[in-house]
């Protein structure tokens, strides 16, 4: 082989082709396009996920609170002040722990409770979860 080479003069360069490094990127683009929407999707649901166990563990507070003081409390920082919160999570999906929006409720729990206070809690995002429904009424 190196004699024939050699015959006509010139060596062949060592390198990839033009059609070569076409095919390649190409293979990638493909793969790429398949990735990345399901790389989003994956990251969709650990949000909802993580949103969906943030409400949980946020409206346990809010009942063990109530139960516990007789009333309702007036905020989330109340909550954390009272212990009954490390601090208030970051919503998932806005990105922010100052979106919460909090339902109030001015039913009393005692005789003596003179107001209501939060009941429920909700995320600020207005987007739209995988089951169709705003993350807001979830």
């Amino acid at each position: 082989m190196k004699a024939q080479l050699q015959k006509f003069g010139r060596k062949r360069e060592q390198g990839f082709t033009l059609i070569e490094l076409i095919v390649v990127m190409a293979i990638i683009a493909v793969l790429t396009a398949v990735a990345v929407p399901r790389f989003a999707a994956i990251v969709k649901s650990a949000r909802e996920a993580a949103l969906k166990q943030d409400l949980q563990v946020m409206r346990q507070a809010i009942s063990a609170y109530t139960m516990d003081k007789g009333k309702a409390p007036q905020s989330l920082d109340e909550l954390v002040q009272s212990g009954y919160l490390h601090s208030i999570p970051v919503d998932p999906i806005t990105h922010s722990a100052n979106t919460w929006v909090t339902d109030t409720s001015d039913s009393l729990s005692d005789i003596e409770e003179s107001n209501g206070g939060i009941d429920n809690v909700h995320s600020g995002s207005n987007a739209v979860g995988s089951n169709g429904d705003p993350y807001s009424s979830w």
